[in-house]
Order: C-alpha cells, then sequence, then structure tokens
C-alpha cells in the first residue's frame, strides 16, 4: 500500500462544539501525557451523544494527524495491520494503513467501535502497541514501533440496547485512560440546535422537551441522541414542523409522539436549565 500523507488528515475543528469543563481540562491533560509518551484514552457514552466528534476535536485543537479504524469489520487478529491476497496466482501481504498511522509521531488513533468486533479475538494484537512496550512483531513487516507522541482514543457504545457488542475486556479497558460523555443539559442541547440549524430557540426548546420526554419514558424509553436532535432541527429549519420531523427521523409511533406533545404543550415557552457542570464551547 503506497504510504498517504497523514499531514493532510488533520481535520478542522467544528464550531459550538460543547463540553464539560473536566472534561476538557482533561483532554489537555491527555496531550501534556502524549508528549512524555503514547497516551489510551476510552470514550464511551449514549449512542449520538459526541464521542465521534469530540475525537475529530481533539485531533483539530491540537493540529494532529487523524486516522479512524472501524473496529466492527475486523474478523480476525492482525487484521488491522494488513492481509494476505492473491494476485496472478500468487499470494503477497498488503500492508494497511494502521502501522503506518501509530509510526506517525503525534497521530490521533480512532478506534471507533472498539468492543463490536466480529471475531473476539480480532483485538488481540492490539494489546501490544497500547502496553507499556509499544511495539509488536509480525512475521510479514517486521517490528513495529509507536511514535513518540501518538494518542489512541477509542469509542465505543455499552449498554444492554447496542445490539452487537461485547464488554470490553478487562486487561484491555485496564491499558485506558476512561473519558464519559453523557446527553447535554437541557438548556445546552437547546443553544446547540440553535447555533447549529438556526432555528429560533423555542422550536430548539420544544424539540429538547420532546426528546427528554422520550428518553425518560419509565414503560419504553427511546433513545433520542444528540445526533438525532440535530438532525431533527435540521428539517424543521427547512419547513418541517416538529411534529412532522419528530415522525420522519425516530421510530417512534405516532401515538406516543401525540401523548408527548400534548403533555409539554405547556412547557414549550419554558426557559428550562439543568443546574449541574458547567459547560463551554471546546
Amino acid at each position: 500500500m503506497a504510504k498517504i500523507n497523514l499531514e493532510s488528515t488533520i481535520p478542522v475543528a467544528e464550531e459550538n462544539f460543547f463540553l464539560q469543563e473536566d472534561t476538557i481540562k482533561n483532554l489537555e491533560r491527555i496531550s501534556l501525557l502524549s508528549k512524555r509518551h503514547p497516551v489510551n484514552v476510552l470514550i464511551a457514552g449514549k449512542q449520538g451523544c459526541g464521542k465521534s466528534t469530540l475525537v475529530k476535536q481533539f485531533a483539530a485543537r491540537n493540529n494532529r494527524p487523524l486516522a479512524t479504524f472501524q473496529i466492527g469489520i475486523l474478523s480476525e487478529p492482525g487484521q488491522l495491520f494488513g492481509e494476505h491476497r492473491l494476485k496472478d496466482g500468487e499470494t503477497y501481504y498488503q500492508t494497511f494503513l494502521f502501522p503506518q498511522a501509530i509510526q506517525t509521531p503525534n497521530c490521533v488513533i480512532h478506534l471507533e467501535e472498539i468492543n463490536r468486533p466480529e471475531h473476539p479475538k480480532a483485538l488481540n494484537m492490539l494489546f501490544s502497541v497500547l502496553a507499556e512496550d509499544r511495539k509488536v512483531w509480525l512475521d510479514e513487516i517486521g517490528e513495529i514501533r509507536v511514535a513518540d507522541g501518538v494518542v489512541f482514543l477509542a469509542t465505543l457504545n455499552e449498554g444492554e440496547e447496542f445490539i452487537g457488542t461485547e464488554a470490553l475486556d478487562a486487561a484491555l479497558r485496564d491499558r485506558f485512560y476512561t473519558t464519559i460523555l453523557d446527553y447535554l443539559p437541557m438548556d445546552i442541547e437547546t443553544r446547540v440546535l440553535h447555533l447549529k440549524t438556526g432555528i429560533p430557540e423555542p422550536d430548539a426548546l420544544t424539540i429538547v422537551n420532546i426528546a427528554n420526554q422520550l428518553r425518560g419514558n419509565s414503560k419504553e424509553p427511546i433513545i433520542v441522541s444528540t445526533r438525532h436532535t440535530l438532525m431533527i432541527a435540521e428539517m424543521v429549519a427547512v419547513g418541517a414542523t416538529v411534529r412532522e420531523a419528530f415522525i420522519n427521523s425516530l421510530q417512534v409511533s405516532k401515538d406516543v409522539l401525540e401523548s408527548v406533545l400534548l403533555s409539554i404543550h405547556v412547557k414549550t415557552g419554558e426557559k428550562n436549565s439543568d443546574a449541574g457542570a458547567a459547560y463551554k464551547i471546546y
């Protein structure tokens, strides 16, 4: 495989991405630690709460190249590094991007959905590059050492609602610092929808109110990620009603939705906010 110019993969920072101040401070510490040695960070949280965007933001803010690897497609150990292929009746070893990326100084390695490999032993080769010695030997390539400043950012969804996921191996998890993301507080999520899509704040607040009602339904909670509330807000921005946007964006029955709409009708104009940890734009 021809080498890719990873310097061209430095992402552009996204506007109006909010994080808890404590999380921002921790990411700053991670960047400082990486100047001493490579660092591993596990970002866990609910579906669509900004884990992948956080990885991009970290790379962008620190002017680092970013290489993303889909762990869900791995079906055998060593597949991240390369595989044997057949051409003109002869086999050869095709090296993939992963070895180049982990040997690129200061590169951010995004291991996406790390608990969703097709084969439970597909991650075995990761143990060596995430361990203290930071090297692995492959007969086809030789010794591969992780470069200075590399940061491994692994993302995962955990919980019974995430079909196809596995609990992350305890020995593998032990190699990571951990950052937990959750849904944004109501007032912050309302600001995000308003700033990113341009819809009026009352409409944004209505969307967040409905989403929180669905999330907190004691009988049948429905996952409404921030990704989904943004999709709904975008539909509203181009002329859909809030009701239409929810119906066409979520797998939720019209009866349940109508019930929620009725229950929050008198709350729509309220300026609700969540007390708690401070948030700011990252």
